[in-house]
């Protein structure tokens, strides 16, 4: 009987130990894709500020042009 008792012990601890492998790989897994969404959120700023800041030098550019004439 103290046979079964130390296996369902060291199954226990193993089944844990398991568990928070598993659990760790997911967490790691989550944080990779947290980066993922922040670096695509980054470029994605970016692309339409340089797109903004070319939409006002266009913008000013007919205006000088319109002026002169």
């Amino acid at each position: 009987m103290g046979f079964l008792k130390a296996a369902g012990l060291l199954s226990t601890l193993l089944v844990i130990l398991t568990l928070v492998i598993t659990l760790l790989k997911q967490v790691i897994g989550f944080i990779g894709f947290l980066t993922l969404a922040i670096k695509v959120l980054v470029v994605i700023v970016f692309v339409v500020l340089f797109i903004g800041v070319g939409l006002l030098v266009l913008r000013s550019f007919n205006q000088r042009r319109k002026n002169n004439d």
